[in-house]
């Protein structure tokens, strides 16, 4: 299994760490803990895209 850095998912996913982070503390992105540092498994980052793709969309 391949883990990213939350900076390398932010930058396949085209979004800034800040961002990643938040949906990673939110749940929205899996992720693990490796010691004191947070990995996001890469097979994560097409799920976490899956997932959005087949989200009702939201009124406007």
């Amino acid at each position: 299994m391949v883990l990213l850095t939350v900076e390398e998912a932010a930058r396949r996913l085209r979004i800034g760490r800040t961002t990643c982070f938040r949906l990673v503390l939110a749940g929205e992105i899996e992720s693990v803990t490796v010691g004191r540092l947070r990995r996001i498994p890469a097979d994560a980052v097409p799920a976490y895209v899956a997932k959005l793709r087949h989200r009702p969309a939201e009124a406007a």
